[in-house]
């Protein structure tokens, strides 16, 4: 009798619901808008593996301003309000080709840029919004003609960060340097986090001495992720936030499919594992570390 073979998993089948957390701990950065099924549904998967607490992060206006209204209307959702760092060039320049893999946008130049960093302002002193984020710098996707307007939104962020005190959650890829230089040059806001570090180890340790949080999201997972275990490894316990990121960076083995809040528990499992100390105690450091960052 010939082998049956099991058929391959839905690439787009939401991942299973992991081993609840004993100790209760929020997902520090998602994007709830990008996801698929309800507010509601999502915060309720969560809560049932022990993720009560989620921060929702805009990377537009329209985005922005979701995550503020959402976290009035549920207590256990926090907002943080920005322009992205791919955001801010398309607000100048445009985007008539499709670069960014969004809408299409006219150009609107710096006074559109001023504008809409004036309504991000006004977002960011409401009492619900508890960060400033995401911005900062990408090189990645932008290219050198988008340097100028990231660096001038990011420094307008910082500010308003400062203004309003509140977290500056920073977006850093590809633009370590970069992003270290202008936080010195402008002055860092008493409370900074790195989502998605994606630094070394050896940018680890300016960002401890700097006493800048740092987040880990599910790539810390990754077979080819050694460099952000090794960086996750010598951060202090009470610099380390954990995040899904989601709908992106899907944790091991469910690469590749939808990520959602739910899933905070097989990252912090791996990283508890990197740290070398139990999960609960790990789980109980970055509870405390996230209300203390955002101030819940």
């Amino acid at each position: 009798m010939a082998a049956t073979r099991s058929p391959a998993p839905d690439k787009n089948a939401a991942p299973p619901l992991p081993e609840p957390l004993a100790v209760p701990v929020a997902d520090s950065h998602t994007h709830l808008d990008m996801q698929s099924g309800t507010v509601d549904e999502a915060l309720a998967k969560a809560a049932s593996v022990g993720v009560t607490t989620v921060v929702q992060v805009g990377c537009d206006l329209a985005g922005s301003r979701w995550a503020a209204e959402t976290a009035e209307q549920y207590e256990n959702v926090h907002a943080a309000v920005a322009l992205h760092p791919n955001e801010a060039p398309r607000v100048v320049h445009g985007d008539p080709d499709g670069w960014s893999r969004q809408d299409a946008r006219q150009a609107g130049g710096m006074a559109a840029l001023d504008a809409a960093l004036e309504q991000i302002a006004a977002l960011a002193a409401l009492p619900q919004v508890r960060g400033v984020g995401e911005t900062g710098l990408d090189y990645f996707r932008t290219g050198e003609e988008g340097v100028e307007a990231q660096t001038y939104s990011f420094r307008r962020h910082i500010e308003i960060a400062k203004r309003y005190d509140k977290a500056l959650v920073i977006h850093d890829r590809d633009a370590h340097d970069d992003v270290l230089r202008v936080l010195a040059e402008e002055g860092a806001p008493r409370t900074v986090v790195f989502h998605c570090y994606s630094g070394d180890a050896a940018m680890a340790k300016v960002c401890a001495d700097a006493g800048y949080h740092m987040s880990f999201a599910g790539n810390v997972t990754f077979k080819n992720a050694q460099p952000l275990r090794d960086a996750l490894a010598v951060a202090p316990a009470e610099l380390l936030l954990v995040e899904t990121d989601a709908p992106f960076l899907t944790p091991a083995p469910y690469r590749g499919r939808p990520n959602a809040p739910y899933l905070i528990p097989l990252t912090l499992r791996a990283m508890a594992q990197v740290k070398g100390v139990d999960e609960d105690t790990l789980a109980a450091a970055v509870a405390a570390n996230t209300a203390r960052v955002f101030g819940y």
